[in-house]
């Protein structure tokens, strides 16, 4: 046998010819050449796609080539800081998906056909029934908690008869007992009041009127909470009660902002003390969040707490009006109707520019002053109002916009800040507060755990379009106009998979600009939620 490594070793080498790409190309057009002359004509199905196809890849060629134009300007450009590359990012996604945003606005109208369906002007008598006993089921218990607490606490323990003891008792007793806590010093059966100024009746209590309200804000937990406030004539205070619901049938009541007298703390009446004019439906009321600790921590973070009273009590308001008979200061009554007749302008011009538009612009500018926030107070500059509207393609007069910033500056708590919200809501006006009642009610009932944050796939579970006149008809399925609806809701959203509440308000407050009359923008939300 041969041992393998005593063979011979052979270099074989191998001459490759050039490649002829010629031959190849013809060869390959030979191939193609050959067509079979039998093959059906293609149907109007596939002509269809080859045409979405090719405007497809048009639209994405033109918008390459635009950004490829753009890279070598901006890399001569000097460095910007985040507010100017802010606007410019959201100036360039506008004019490059500006088709597509057309046809998320005719998707969003989409939602407005909700108004003409039958069945829920149907069932809206039937549910309204069940809302009313509901509510004044709430009312009551509130109000009898309220009795509860300003009626228990005996007149002998009211922290105001100590106030008398303290001059006395420094006569007889070392000066280092008024260290003391109140509890272990003496008070005599001689030294104690009757009645003190703070003991209250339940008549006192009786001259009151009471009102629902809502905290202004964009936190969901926050501005779903469901308020219910007393203001009484006999001293001008005023409380305010949070109602709380645990699973089915376990209720809670609890103080929200305790009884006091207090003033004004926004607007042209501020420092001035709350009176009966100044409760009324649509009324916002403000308070010094430090000066009530008890406050959630969302809260606390803003220095005003602003609650919107969304209802009222109106025979109880009148009867009380009538009995007072107070006046309001003219001069602040006409400066405030002044104001609101300049805003109201401003609003008008403004809601013939967004027609057909209100959810994209509503909803991106949301997004837009969340963004310029990196503080998180919710305040802004002027500069950063100008460059919005600019970027949304807002005309505004500079008189106009001038005329504005001025009230919402005296309005204000900064020099040179104003509330984004404010301005937001000064300028495009809002939705009233009976459409607004129920875009709370729809976003409470997708929010099992009470967040304030919806996941997108408890919205598709709960969102139902069976009912939707397209659907009904057959023009339309059932999954298109639920996909519609998705696709437009996450356009607006900062994170793709969560909606917040003021992103889902601010989709329903653009909505709500096409919508004229109350009971269709009520159907739009009862239908597919089922509120």
């Amino acid at each position: 046998m041969v041992n393998p490594k005593f063979l011979p070793t052979y270099i074989i080498s191998f001459r490759v010819p050039p490649l002829d790409l010629g031959s190849l190309v013809d060869s390959d057009e030979e191939e193609h050449d050959t067509i079979t002359e039998d093959l059906p004509a293609p149907t109007g199905k596939y002509k269809l796609k080859y045409q979405q196809y090719a405007s497809e890849m048009k639209d994405g060629y033109r918008r390459y080539i635009q950004r490829s134009a753009e890279r070598p300007k901006a890399a001569s450009r000097p460095e910007k800081t985040e507010k100017q590359e802010a606007g410019e990012d959201c100036v360039r996604v506008d004019r490059d998906s500006l088709d597509d945003l057309m046809t998320l606005d005719k998707k969003a109208l989409l939602q407005q056909d909700y108004a003409e369906s039958s069945y829920c002007r149907r069932s809206s008598a039937r549910n309204s029934d069940v809302e009313t006993v509901a509510i004044e089921k709430k009312k009551q218990t509130v109000a009898e908690q309220m009795m509860i607490d300003h009626l228990s606490r005996a007149v002998i323990s009211d922290p105001e008869q100590d106030s008398n003891t303290k001059n006395q008792e420094s006569s007889h007793v070392p000066p280092d007992s008024e260290r003391a806590p109140l509890r272990v010093r003496r008070r005599t059966l001689h030294e104690t009041k009757i009645r003190t100024n703070s003991t209250l009746t339940e008549n006192d209590l009786s001259q009151k009127v009471e009102f629902e309200g809502r905290v202004l804000s964009r936190n969901g937990r926050d501005a779903c909470r469901e308020l219910i406030g007393f203001f009484f004539t006999h001293d001008q205070s005023l409380t305010v009660y949070e109602y709380r619901v645990f699973g089915k049938n376990r209720t809670s009541v609890l103080p929200f902002i305790k009884k006091d007298i207090y003033c004004h703390q926004y607007g042209r009446r501020k420092g001035k003390q709350y009176e009966l004019g100044d409760f009324y439906t649509g009324a916002t009321l403000t308070f010094l969040s430090c000066d009530h600790p008890s406050l959630p921590k969302t809260i606390k973070e803003n220095a005003l707490l602003r609650l919107r009273i969304t209802n009222i009590d109106q025979v109880a308001l009148n009867s009380l009006k009538v009995a007072s008979a107070e006046r309001g200061e003219e001069d602040t009554v006409s400066e405030e109707a002044h104001d609101q007749l300049v805003l109201q302008a401003i609003q008008d011009k403004l809601k013939e520019q967004v027609h057909k538009k209100g959810v994209r612009i509503l909803t991106g500018l949301g997004k837009y002053f969340q963004r310029l926030d990196k503080e998180g107070n919710g305040l802004l500059e002027k500069a950063d109002f100008r460059r919005a509207l600019k970027t949304f393609h807002l005309e505004v007069s500079e008189q106009d916009f001038e005329s504005s910033w001025l009230i919402l500056q005296g309005h204000g708590q900064g020099k040179d800040k104003v509330d984004y919200g404010e301005f937001r809501r000064a300028i495009f006006g809002e939705m009233n507060e009976y459409r607004k009642s129920f875009v709370r009610k729809a976003f409470m009932k997708l929010d099992f755990n009470k967040t304030g944050i919806v996941s997108v796939i408890d919205i598709r579970k709960c969102y139902c379009a069976k009912k939707h006149p397209r659907v009904v008809s057959g023009h339309s399925t059932e999954e298109e106009i639920k996909s519609s609806f998705l696709e437009t809701l996450k356009g607006t959203c900062s994170k793709y998979d969560e909606v917040s509440y003021g992103e889902f308000e601010d989709y329903y407050e653009g909505l709500s600009i096409e919508v004229t009359s109350d009971e269709d923008f009520v159907n739009i939300l009862r239908t597919p939620w089922g509120i």
